[in-house]
């Protein structure tokens, strides 16, 4: 017995040929989506690594300003002033800080933790305590030429410039401005 192929139909090549054409606009489309969104991914690294480094809130230093965990974006090459905060290298760490004292500052911290700036009291709204914590340097201090005086928002704990380990941050180790918190989201926004 012999069974002889039918030719098909011209509905039938109208329906392959449809799905050919669907298969090949499938694929375009596919190769086109990635192509896209490894474009948005090499922008989105080029973006973070050149302007605003994405960085992860490590250690309770900075309390109640910023918890474990939050992720925030900084602003490199950003103008720094008092009361800025900062994230900076060091030893292969990055650490978050408030800037108290520009180059030339004269700074005084009295037993009670409270800071003076160029005799000026310095009010700090950011801070729940106050504490001399670990400090190992000598008051008053001047703050050298190209560089920060640096101290974290809970004074108790933080390592900061006042310890000689630390001390003041080198222009040249500051990565950027920290300006917005971006995780969790309720707190989505820019930071003080």
């Amino acid at each position: 017995m012999n069974k002889q192929q039918e030719a098909p139909t011209s509905q039938q090549w109208e329906v392959e040929l449809k799905r050919e054409q669907h298969k090949s606009e499938y694929h375009k489309t596919l190769r086109s989506t990635v192509y896209i969104l490894l474009i948005v991914a090499a922008v989105a690294v080029l973006v973070a690594t050149l302007w605003l480094p994405v960085l992860r809130v490590t250690g309770t230093s900075m309390e109640p300003t910023f918890e474990p965990g939050q992720i925030v974006v900084a602003l490199k090459d950003s103008p720094l002033k008092k009361g800025d905060l900062i994230a900076f290298y060091y030893n292969n760490e990055v650490l978050l800080k408030r800037v108290i004292g520009l180059p030339g500052d004269m700074i005084l911290i009295q037993k009670d933790g409270t800071v003076f700036v160029n005799h000026q009291k310095l009010q700090e709204p950011y801070i729940t305590s106050k504490s001399f914590g670990q400090c190992n340097i000598q008051f008053p201090y001047q703050v050298p030429e190209n560089k920060y005086f640096v101290l974290g928002d809970h004074r108790a704990t933080a390592l900061d410039s006042r310890s000689s380990s630390i001390g003041c941050i080198p222009k040249n180790l500051v990565i950027g401005k920290v300006s917005m918190r971006v995780w969790p989201f309720h707190q989505f926004g820019i930071v003080r």
